[in-house]
């Protein structure tokens, strides 16, 4: 097992009186982290994995404290709640059992925001911690075996990115993906009511997978899955969000009148998952988009590693409407740091444009040469 960075983080906030949240895509890794954490913290627990139809039903039925705490199992000290976003009103049954028993350390998981964190937001406020857990991070990779040899597999993460399953199945990684993509990946999005053709979700993403690094139109995008409206197009790609398949880089605008000020750009959490989508597995050399790999794979990288070190940042893109453009920008404590992608060492002019209207400012260009601190390896 590669060790998760999360995990010496969440054992370090059991029993703080906290009712901890784990979220993040199916696949990723919350079920071995969990397995672990119970070793580690060796107490009496209970596993209760929502997923199942008695277990779900339990919950379901359980109106009050002494309920709950019969399921959960009074004289357990740790209780986790695996896929917890199924059970309604989840985050008010937490609250009783935290308010009931408060020496009893909860944990529960969700492979979705949708309702996790809707419905634990209020009756939890003040009494949780959460946490998010992504695909294998470069960095979590370089610890479980050495920097060198994950240098020596960038390109394999390139092409079929950093899902647990997929890094431990060198050889069957396309499977793995087909597998993830066709069984897992828009699961809890099409557990919705109103997704009615799952073919328009799966339309848009792959529209999604081509345009990575470009600025995405609403209405373009409605046009190339069909029979769909922007509104529309808006709601699935929020859902999309949410179930920790794709996030967006908002523009930066502030003080040029011909900035872009609505745009959008989309990108992956997961390489793989993109090159599934367009099914390509071309090595990145060969590759006409090995640019956007390359980017999409840098920027959930440092996603991640911000995540991890609780690095609190504003994130997005910047361009102007006669096409200046910077691939990258994040703001922290009132400076912005402006980032360049490239595939090859090579010099890179930032638009005048943008350095006279931020003085502030600091200027990177991130290449294959030198990409380790970006993604922050220390």
């Amino acid at each position: 097992m590669v060790k998760r960075e999360q995990l010496d983080h969440i054992v370090r906030n059991c029993f703080k009186g906290k009712v901890i949240l784990i979220l993040g895509a199916r696949q990723v890794g919350k079920t071995t982290l969990l397995e672990e954490l119970i070793k580690m913290i060796d107490q009496p627990s209970n596993w209760l994995n929502a997923d199942e139809a008695d277990i779900f039903e339990a919950f379901t039925n359980a109106k009050t404290s002494s309920q709950l705490l019969q399921l959960v199992g009074s004289n357990k000290k740790l209780v986790v709640i695996d896929e917890a976003q199924q059970i309604p009103d989840i985050g008010k049954k937490l609250k009783l059992i935290y308010d009931s028993k408060a020496d009893i350390q909860v944990i529960a998981t969700g492979s979705s925001a949708f309702d996790l964190q809707n419905q634990t937001a209020e009756p939890l406020t003040g009494r949780k911690k959460t946490y998010q857990l992504f695909p294998l991070s470069f960095r979590e990779l370089v610890e479980d075996t050495s920097l060198l040899e994950a240098k020596r597999l960038l390109d394999t993460r390139l092409v079929y990115g950093s899902y647990p399953e997929v890094v431990n199945n060198p050889g069957n990684e396309k499977e793995i993906l087909v597998e993830i993509t066709q069984s897992y990946l828009y699961k809890d999005v099409l557990q919705i009511d109103n997704i009615r053709k799952p073919s328009h979700i799966d339309k848009l993403l792959k529209a999604l997978a081509f345009q990575v690094g470009s600025e995405v139109n609403y209405h373009e995008l409605a046009q190339t899955v069909g029979n769909i409206d922007t509104a529309t197009v808006e709601k699935y790609l929020d859902l999309l969000e949410k179930a920790y398949v794709i996030f967006k880089l908002p523009a930066f605008n502030r003080n040029l009148r011909n900035e872009i000020k609505k745009g959008k750009k989309y990108y992956f959490f997961d390489n793989g998952i993109r090159n599934v989508l367009i099914s390509n597995f071309s090595i990145p050399e060969m590759r006409l988009d090995k640019g956007a790999l390359w980017e999409n794979y840098l920027i959930s990288e440092r996603l991640k590693s911000n995540h991890y070190d609780s690095k609190f940042v504003n994130t997005y893109f910047w361009r102007t409407h006669d096409r200046a453009e910077i691939n990258y920008i994040e703001e922290a404590d009132g400076i912005l740091h402006a980032f360049e992608f490239k595939w090859k060492d090579q010099k890179v002019r930032f638009p005048a444009s943008f350095l006279q209207a931020y003085p502030e400012h600091q200027t990177s260009v991130i290449s294959r040469s030198n990409f380790e601190a970006f993604i922050g390896l220390r």
